[in-house]
């Protein structure tokens, strides 16, 4: 089927280069149908902003989706099973340099969550107020203002290890695969902790990048640990208003994403600038890539090493053209999995008694970056510390807390100290979503 759509450009881009149309046309469009079971027109209605129309064609034979511009560009996507949908080149439907990866699902469990798909929420804890969650759930999928709609499509809260209370907006369930956008930054981060704890990698020396080996290049002195803090010092620009901007040609149009960011120049000194940069992540990636050396073993190591023994069978993290999974962006799962991920890291990186993360993971990881003056970002995890301003980024949520975050306010809370994980799944464009008064309603519904 061909149709002719109006389409959004994620970044409201301005003259965006050849090939990003059709680009972020079929990779969205492909991920839409084959990994989270959307309808392509359902989408294209409620995901996409109306702009310029470029064609599109669906082909369920080869698991494809292929966009173009008539007469200058055009772009196909291809569904590879647990690998999500990659984006090729052109509109070629020539191999991808590795196999379909038929990784099936674990057969759902009836066993409470998480260890299970069952919850009960009619029998909670003493003391925890059900009116008061309902309430919560009532204001998250509330719409005050048509002008800046919220569009909130999942919402999960854990309390003490138990889903406590769940909502999904029509057409979603707790099964439906969301994408996160940049909460993948932290799944990296789980990944990185994984093969640091095997001995694979280790934060504190210089990364191992080809590009940076050459005689007295300067960009050799940088650690794995700058990197994962946002204090690499390389130029990156991680604009979603204008283009075309680095971010732009790392997702949509450069074949290595992790290779684009790394021919970067610096653009400050190493570890003394925090610059939030998805490039940083997808160079990371690669060195994840690296450190396995077999592209097999690679592309299974994510659910081999991470969402197989936490039971998040809808988790998939979508590679490049070159086969490097896009860490910066390009995971999907659940709001019951992605509540998973969040609960191993309050738990310190241990999962049914088996220690996943390494120990002190997780305080590495939540420990504000030193180049960050706001105290409001560890290693690929954002986080509520005190900063030179001697004031939290989120100064009515505990300390403790932190959270991964992700574009159109894709967002999982962790409070530790009070037992609490949330998830905010939807797809608001606007400021319209209020990420600390949420999670105070929460918490105003469960005991100290």
């Amino acid at each position: 089927m061909i149709i002719a759509f109006g389409w959004l450009a994620l970044l409201a881009v301005q003259g965006p280069p050849a090939g990003f149309n059709s680009g972020y046309a079929a990779k969205m469009l492909c991920s839409t149908v084959f990994v989270s079971h959307r309808a392509a027109d359902v989408a294209l209605r409620e995901d996409l902003v109306l702009a310029a129309p470029v064609p599109y064609r669906v082909d369920s034979a080869t698991r494809s989706v292929v966009a173009w511009i008539p007469g200058v560009e055009s772009r196909r996507a291809v569904y590879r099973g647990k690998l999500g949908c990659v984006l090729r080149p052109d509109s070629s439907l020539g191999p991808v340099g590795w196999p379909l990866r038929t990784i099936g699902p674990a057969p759902v469990s009836t066993a409470l969550w998480p260890a299970g798909e069952r919850i009960d929420t009619t029998n909670l804890a003493a003391g925890v107020d059900g009116a008061r969650l309902r309430a919560a759930l009532d204001s998250a999928f509330a719409e005050p203002t048509s002008a800046n709609p919220r569009r909130t499509r999942g919402v999960v809260i854990v309390w003490k290890g138990r889903i406590v209370a769940e909502r999904y907006a029509p057409g979603y369930d707790a099964s439906t695969p969301q994408l996160g956008w940049s909460m993948t930054k932290s799944v990296i981060n789980a990944l990185v902790g994984i093969l640091v704890a095997r001995g694979k990698l280790a934060v504190d020396r210089p990364a191992a990048v080809p590009e940076w080996k050459g005689p007295g290049d300067p960009r050799s002195r940088i650690r794995l640990d700058d990197l994962m803090r946002m204090s690499s010092g390389l130029a990156f620009d991680e604009t979603y208003s204008l283009g075309p901007s680095d971010v732009v040609k790392d997702l949509f149009l450069a074949p290595d994403a992790g290779a684009y960011a790394a021919a970067m120049p610096l653009a400050d000194s190493i570890g003394t600038k925090w610059s939030y940069s998805s490039g940083t992540t997808n160079i990371i990636s690669r060195l994840v890539r690296h450190a396995i050396g077999n592209d097999a073993v690679y592309h299974d190591f994510p659910q081999r090493a991470l969402f197989g023994p936490l039971g998040m069978t809808t988790a998939v993290l979508e590679p490049d053209p070159s086969g490097t999974f896009v860490g910066s962006s390009y995971m999907y799962a659940s709001a019951r999995d992605w509540a998973r991920f969040g609960q191993l890291y309050l738990n310190d990186g241990v999962w049914n008694g088996v220690r996943i993360l390494p120990k002190g993971w997780v305080r590495y990881s939540t420990t504000p970056s030193p180049a960050d003056s706001t105290g409001g970002y560890g290693a690929q995890v954002w986080v509520n510390g005190v900063g030179r301003s001697g004031v939290r980024p989120h100064p009515r949520l505990p300390g403790d807390a932190f959270f991964f975050l992700g574009h159109d306010q894709q967002n999982v809370a962790v409070i530790p100290s009070r037992g609490l994980v949330v998830v905010r799944l939807g797809y608001t464009p606007a400021r319209a979503w209020d990420l600390d008064g949420f999670v105070e309603r929460v918490l105003s519904a469960l005991p100290e």
